[in-house]
């Protein structure tokens, strides 16, 4: 199995456009840029497939060899995209997507409708490429090898869909490889860590887990601006790593981080590492 972030910052990137607070004048200083969150994965290093597709998706797609076209004029060896939300920075790189001879997409029922209703991309994308929409389960194969579980972790839904119904909203994927067993756990969206979460995780080799805020006041300490990580629907780093070190067997690192998060280290991720 191959694991590839190709993007580890939350909605925004770092630095953020219009920002100035301490880590992006950093970020600027130093030109350690973080894109927006997507990551890559395969089962065999030929069928490749994203978690979630951000705005800078094209720019990530490419820096990444591995996902080159050929060798025919439009051979890709991108099979699909998993959605774990319905959020803008996770939905809107589909529209770069356009271009593809076919696109095949996987969502849960509530993100297809807020995509088809709130914000209607999934009509727009049909305008453009043969669509393939699919329902995702809480269990499906895919090329390449891989199997892919699904847990739903939280129901918060987009700002653009309030009020629209339905369950799944965001989502905890487990990819494990068919021929080693040896399993990936995506979880950048997570607001609680539950018992079920716990399960979930236990016997991963590797967990990318959500690092969007470093403590639950980040955003206010870092900004003046009210709000909390809880109430953002993000479970703080500080509040994670203790649930995290009851999994000795598994490496955790963090991804998905926002723009006033300036940690570093060996268990956060940048632009471009390898999971696997």
């Amino acid at each position: 199995m191959r694991v590839r972030v190709l993007g580890s910052a939350a909605g925004g990137g770092s630095p953020q456009w219009n920002c100035a607070c301490p880590p992006c004048r950093d970020a600027r200083r130093t030109g350690r840029n973080r894109t927006q969150d997507t990551v890559a994965v395969s089962g065999d290093g030929t069928a490749w497939f994203l978690l979630n597709a951000g705005p800078d998706i094209r720019s990530q797609i490419l820096a990444t060899p591995e996902l080159a076209p050929g060798p025919g004029l439009r051979d890709t060896p991108l099979r699909g995209v998993l959605l774990t939300t319905a959020e803008l920075d996770h939905t809107i790189g589909l529209l770069s997507l356009r271009e593809a001879v076919r696109l095949t997409v996987h969502a849960t029922p509530a993100v297809s409708a807020a995509l088809q209703t709130a914000f209607p991309l999934r009509s727009m994308l049909a305008q453009y490429t043969d669509l393939d929409w699919r329902e995702m389960p809480e269990r499906l194969e895919l090329d390449g090898g891989l199997i892919v579980d699904r847990l739903t972790v939280g129901a918060k839904r987009p700002r653009y869909a309030t009020g629209t119904p339905g369950e799944g909203w965001v989502s905890a994927l487990r990819l494990s490889d068919r021929r080693t067993g040896s399993s990936f756990v995506y979880a950048t969206c997570l607001p609680v860590w539950t018992d079920a979460f716990d399960a979930f995780v236990d016997g991963a080799a590797e967990v990318l887990l959500d690092g969007t805020f470093a403590t639950d006041d980040e955003l206010t300490v870092m900004t003046g601006r009210p709000g909390s990580a809880a109430g953002m629907g993000h479970l703080p780093i500080v509040d994670s790593r203790p649930h995290a070190a009851r999994h000795p067997g598994t490496r955790f690192r963090y991804g998905h981080l926002n723009n006033t998060n300036a940690m570093a280290g060996d268990d956060v991720v940048s632009d471009g590492t390898d999971i696997f």
